[in-house]
C-alpha cells in the first residue's frame, strides 16, 4: 500500500469498520497494564461514548503534567485528551489531532460535556482535523508545547520519520513526547504490511525496535528511553498463523527534546536526589524502565539522565552534584541489546 492508500485504509478502519474496542480482531490495540489510581480517577469522569472508542495500547500521560501545553497525535475520541485535560488544570490546554471524521465527531460532541464535569468555565480542550504526518501544514507554532503523547498511532502512519521530526519542531527546548506504540522484534516482511486488517490492529505497520531507535535519533531524539514493555500475545489463530515468529510488544516511550544528549551514556561522577514534589510520584521518580529514584537517596547517574532531570520541568524536585569537568568513560550498565521483555510468559491483554 501507498501512504494515500494506507491514510483511507486507516480512516475507514477506525471511522466505520471498529464501532467499539469489542470490534478488535486482535489484542494489539488494547491497553495491557493498568492505570495509577490517578489516571483511574480522571477516567471515571470520561464519558462511556468516548472510552467505547478508544483503541490504545498502553499509558501516554506522564507525572508532573500540571499547567503543561499537551499536543495528542491521534487523538481519535478524546479519551486521553479529557484524562489530561483534568491533570493540566484548567490554565492548562490539551489539543488533540486526528483525521477521522466519525471520531472526531465523538470528541468534539463530548467537550461540553466534560467541561462541565470538571467544572471549568472554559473547556481546556480542542480537536482540530489533520493527519500526524503533516503536523507542519496545521499552522501550528514551532516550539509550542510542552509534551506530546500519542496511543497506538504512529504505527499506522506511512512515514514515522516524518511524524517524529514534526513533533521534535513543536515541542518546546525540554519539553518530551510521550508515547505508546508497538513494536516488532524483527522487520515485518513487505506481504504482512499490505495486509489492511493486520495494519488496521497496529500489527503489520509496528516498526523493528532497532529501526525506531534509529528513526527516533535522526529526528532529533538522541537518547530514547523505554519507560515500560509488555510482549503482546496475538489472540487469533489467523493473524498469528499470518505472522509467524514475529514477536510485538507494546512500549511507552519518552523523548526528550534537549540539547548536548549524547549517543551513549557517558559517566561524569554526577548523582542526584529526588527531594519529592511531584504528587503522583510522592515517594519516588520514574524517569524509565531503567531509573527509578526513590525519595532522599543519592543516585548515581549518567550525563544523559543528569541532563533529563536537571534540563526539563522536573529539575526543581531534584538536587545535583557534580559537573562536567572528569569524564570517566562508558556508564556501567549500558549495552546495546533489545530493550524489551521477552515473550515467554506474555500477559493476556485485556482492554482498560
Amino acid at each position: 500500500m501507498n501512504s494515500t492508500d494506507i491514510h483511507e485504509e486507516v480512516k475507514t478502519y477506525y471511522g466505520s469498520t471498529l464501532q467499539s474496542s469489542d470490534d478488535l480482531q486482535t489484542n494489539a490495540c488494547c491497553t495491557l497494564t493498568e492505570p495509577p489510581k490517578h489516571i483511574k480517577q480522571a477516567l471515571k469522569k470520561v464519558s462511556d461514548e468516548v472510552k467505547d472508542k478508544y483503541y490504545g495500547c498502553g499509558l501516554t500521560i506522564p507525572s508532573a503534567v500540571k499547567g503543561l501545553r499537551i499536543l495528542d497525535l491521534g487523538s481519535g475520541s478524546g479519551r486521553d485528551c479529557f484524562i489530561a485535560s483534568q491533570l493540566v488544570g484548567e490554565n492548562g490546554y490539551v489539543l488533540g489531532v486526528d483525521m477521522t471524521d466519525e471520531q472526531l465527531e465523538v470528541a468534539n460532541r463530548n467537550i461540553e460535556y466534560h467541561r462541565e464535569k470538571f467544572g471549568y468555565p472554559k473547556s481546556n480542550v480542542e480537536f482540530v482535523k489533520g493527519n500526524i504526518e503533516h503536523l507542519d501544514e496545521l499552522n501550528l507554532i514551532p516550539n509550542s508545547f510542552d509534551l506530546i503523547i500519542s496511543n497506538c498511532v504512529i504505527n499506522l502512519a506511512a512515514n514515522k520519520l516524518k511524524v517524529l521530526q514534526d513533533a521534535f519542531k513543536l515541542l518546546k527546548p525540554g519539553g518530551e513526547m510521550y508515547f505508546s506504540d508497538v513494536y516488532s522484534d524483527r522487520r515485518v516482511p513487505q506481504h504482512l504490511q499490505e495486509n489492511k486488517v493486520l495494519w488496521g490492529e497496529c500489527l503489520s505497520g509496528a516498526m523493528y525496535w532497532n529501526d525506531f531507535l534509529n528513526t527516533a535519533k535522526k529526528a532529533g531524539f538522541t537518547d530514547p528511553r523505554a519507560v515500560e514493555d509488555r510482549p503482546i500475545s496475538v489472540d487469533n489463530e489467523q493473524a498469528q498463523e499470518l505472522l509467524g515468529d514475529i514477536e510485538f510488544y507494546s512500549v511507552t516511550y519518552r523523548l526528550w527534546k534537549l540539547e548536548g544528549l549524547e549517543s551513549d551514556c557517558e559517566d561524569y561522577g554526577q548523582a542526584v536526589v529526588y527531594k519529592g514534589g511531584v504528587e503522583e510520584e510522592p515517594h519516588g521518580l520514574t524517569l524509565d524502565g531503567h531509573h527509578y529514584f526513590p525519595k532522599g537517596k543519592m543516585i548515581t547517574v549518567c550525563g544523559n539522565t543528569y541532563k533529563m532531570l536537571h534540563e526539563t520541568r522536573f529539575k526543581n524536585h531534584f538536587d545535583f552534584y557534580g559537573n562536567w569537568e572528569t569524564h570517566y568513560g562508558i556508564f556501567e550498565g549500558c549495552g546495546g541489546n533489545m530493550p524489551f521483555t521477552k515473550v515467554e510468559g506474555a500477559v493476556e491483554a485485556s482492554c482498560c
